[in-house]
């Protein structure tokens, strides 16, 4: 039987701040609507996911804050920036993001943007509980611990 293949995808941006700032709970792949100019900057690899995140209006899924700058190429065919970008999910899924976020306050958190083997842009999409200052203290002290311990095996042998 032939080994299953690794997924090949371009990642454009990456949230590393959410997995410190949020505790991670289900994942969600989803696509977004975007205009040519659009995805000709987010090709050249410009894009940025830090402040952003999801948000449920009138049914639909809207991705908040994300910077996704001009193509200076597209001259008057631009777009602007920071605007609001449709998530595509089905309706499921949206309904269980949007009661999570009602009921248990969570938040609906962009963790990658990337392209798919496909060639089309797609969203991971997280449900996360915000941490306290404590647990940011707790997870900064396993990380700390983990990579002193590396050190020491390798120094024993």
């Amino acid at each position: 039987m032939a080994a299953k293949t690794e997924r090949r995808f371009k990642v454009v941006a990456e949230n590393r701040r959410a997995r410190f700032n949020y505790e991670i709970g289900e994942t969600f792949e989803a696509g977004i609507v975007l205009t040519g100019s659009e995805v000709k900057s987010l090709r050249s690899g410009k894009a940025t996911i830090a402040e952003s995140y999801a948000d449920s209006r009138d049914g639909e899924l809207w991705l908040v804050n994300a910077n996704i700058p001009e193509y200076l190429q597209a001259a008057r065919f631009n777009h602007t920036p920071k605007r609001p970008r449709k998530l595509l999910l089905h309706e499921r899924e949206i309904n269980k993001l949007a009661g999570a976020v009602e009921r248990e306050g969570m938040t609906i958190v962009p963790l990658k943007l990337y392209f798919n083997e496909r060639g089309r842009a797609k969203v991971e999409l997280a449900l996360a509980r915000g941490k306290k200052l404590h647990d940011k203290r707790e997870t900064e002290k396993k990380r700390s611990w983990e990579r002193e311990k590396g050190r020491l095996m390798r120094l024993k042998g």
